[in-house]
């Protein structure tokens, strides 16, 4: 193997498995060290410039980052249960502890607005991102937004039970008041009509606005008992939906179905059932998201693919079902086999069908040069630049290449503003800035960091929750309580600063094996050099990861090389501690991705 380049922001960037997962890459650890030092807006503007809503996604994040944590893998090689830092409530703790940061964020340039018109269609995370990124810039920007205020899906169709009311104002708030220009109470209906209006550039990011319907007998007639989920939450949202039925069945395996089982049963359903085709595991429901529903006595049912509505003079009586089993072909495609029981009839009086989610293009003439999918009906979109076959145009969200996430969709805004500025000021938009990194050594003496390099063995710790049953009775109550800071801390502390990287001067090494005996991971070899298949097979402990690279240093003295597993290192600094030349040193890496605002003055003055 050849020595690893660490000058490539890459490969230590990949070793910080958690941001290197986050889609908009927000520095974890850092944020968490600050949160375990008390510095709360500290903490918070960490989030704030990479991910916009550390409130928001403090409390419905997908959370990528968490199955990528390096403290699950560590703790199951060790034969525990493999439970993640939890990153995503340490985020909502910063934004519920920090003190007033509006002086922190950024401020228009002096000289006043510049002459581009930036035009943003949505009001959800992605174009709120865009919004973020260039209103500092001193582009003017305006928001468009169907609803009276800013927030998109996270505001209409998320259940105030999850994410209060209060928490969305305060963080679409912080990028309104940067200077843009909200227009809400206005529904875009052609995409001709908006560039005749002169914008230099148009964001869509308009979400997936349709649910997908269910087609089977009888959905005609009971159709005034039968509903789509993300219709009926907004319903909700906006008090035209008040009661539910005491039976109701809910029709899919995703988030938007948690939601709706969990609001149903708030509004007066007695029975709510979420019944879904696929097996429990593969649901697409995030894991927590099922264990919230089951939590408050709502079952899920799995393997029944439906048949067809059950009714009686237009009165929905229930559906039936049939049993399937799941097997899958050598290519790990699934399919769904009739197991040959008998249907299943299963009494309701009220359907909520949260099957997916769709997108809906019709306001976008096709003659103004958008390219379309004729598959899939999406625009044609570039995944690195969020441009459209209409160089003007950009794409971001659920509308850019199907749902997904908030913070996903976050990631979209920044890339796209950035390529706006990049349209905008001249330049090509597929040459990218690389990511700002920086590199801090953490030695402070002989034997101390900068740094908590103390491994607690705490298991993850709880989120406390209101009682069940007083918060079945509001569907505006939120369940979960958040972490106080005692607990906080003790979370933050079982965080293994994964982005404190062990660095090695091969000059400085006498082979002493020191580092290699005090590894608590085995993970440091002196070895001979080898192909990297065989090489991680010769290690002290065999590197299984492959999707984990291997530290590997150029010929030592005895032309052996040092190699180190970056999969399970715990990241501690015993080696460091050990070695008697300073050949292993431990460095803070920071790595904050190229945003549109990224080198500008009011940046640098907010952070």
């Amino acid at each position: 193997m050849q020595p690893s380049d660490t000058r490539d922001p890459a490969y230590f960037h990949k070793v910080v498995d958690c941001q290197w997962a986050c889609p908009a890459h927000t520095p974890v650890p850092e944020y968490i060290r600050l949160i375990a030092a008390g510095r709360y807006a500290d903490s918070y503007m960490v989030n704030w410039r990479a991910n916009v809503f550390p409130g928001i996604l403090g409390r419905i994040c997908d959370r990528p980052c968490e199955p990528a944590c390096r403290r699950a893998r560590v703790e199951a090689s060790s034969g525990n249960p493999p439970e993640p830092v939890a990153i995503c409530r340490l985020k909502r703790v910063a934004a519920d502890m920090k003190d007033d940061i509006r002086a922190r964020l950024p401020k228009p340039p002096a000289g006043g607005k510049k002459g581009e018109r930036v035009a943003c269609v949505g009001a959800g995370p992605a174009s709120l991102a865009v919004a973020r990124d260039l209103a500092p810039l001193g582009y003017a920007v305006t928001v468009f937004e169907q609803d009276a205020k800013a927030g998109g899906f996270m505001r209409t169709q998320v259940p105030r039970f999850r994410l209060p009311e209060e928490v969305i104002d305060e963080e679409t708030g912080y990028v309104l008041d940067l200077g843009v220009e909200f227009v809400g109470s206005r529904r875009i209906d052609s995409m001709k009509a908006l560039l005749a209006q002169g914008y230099d550039a148009v964001f869509v990011g308009s979400g997936a606005p349709r649910g997908r319907d269910l087609d089977v007998p009888g959905r005609r007639e009971a159709a005034a008992h039968i509903h789509l989920g993300i219709d009926w939450l907004a319903a909700v949202h906006f008090g035209h939906v008040k009661k539910a039925a005491k039976r109701v069945i809910v029709l899919g395996g995703g988030n938007t179905a948690m939601d709706c089982c969990r609001s149903a049963r708030r509004l007066g359903g007695k029975d709510v059932k979420v019944i879904v085709r696929s097996g429990f595991e593969e649901m697409k429901a995030s894991p927590w998201e099922k264990e919230d529903a089951m939590h408050e006595g709502i079952p899920i049912l799995n393997c029944h693919v439906p048949k067809s509505f059950v009714h009686e003079d237009g009165r929905l009586t229930g559906m039936t079902f049939e049993k399937v089993r799941a097997e899958y072909d050598a290519q790990g495609r699934r399919s769904l086999i009739p197991t040959g029981e008998p249907d299943v009839l299963l009494e309701c009086d009220e359907v909520l069908i949260a099957v997916g989610q769709e997108n809906a293009f019709p306001w976008i003439e096709r003659d103004l040069g958008i390219a379309f999918d004729g598959k899939t009906g999406l625009p044609v979109v570039n995944e690195t630049t969020m441009q459209s076959s209409l160089p003007k145009v950009f794409f971001g969200g659920d509308a850019a290449f199907g749902p997904k996430n908030i913070i996903t969709a976050v990631a979209h805004g920044h890339a796209a503003a950035l390529s706006i500025d990049l349209l905008l000021t001249g330049r090509d938009v597929a040459k990218r800035p690389p990511p700002a990194t920086r590199f801090t050594p953490q030695k402070m003496g002989i034997h101390e960091w900068s740094y908590d390099n103390a491994v607690t063995l705490d298991a993850r710790h709880k989120v406390p929750w209101v009682d069940a049953a007083k918060a079945l009775k509001s569907i505006k109550l939120e369940v979960e309580l958040g972490f106080d800071a005692a607990t906080a801390l003790k979370e933050a502390q079982r965080c293994l600063n994964c982005d404190v990287q062990t660095v090695f001067t091969a000059a400085l090494c006498i082979e002493c094996d020191a580092c290699v005996d005090i590894c608590p991971m085995d993970c440091l070899t002196l070895t001979q050099n080898g192909h990297e298949r065989d090489l991680r097979q010769r290690l002290t402990a065999r590197a299984q990861n492959t999707a984990q690279s291997l530290y590997t240093s150029g010929p030592l003295k005895t032309q052996r090389v040092m190699v180190k597993d970056e999969d399970v290192c715990l990241h501690c600094g015993l080696c460091a501690e050990r070695c008697p030349t300073g050949a292993w040193d431990m460095q803070k890496f920071l790595l904050e991705m190229a945003h549109a605002q990224q080198n500008t003055a009011s940046q640098k003055a907010s952070a």
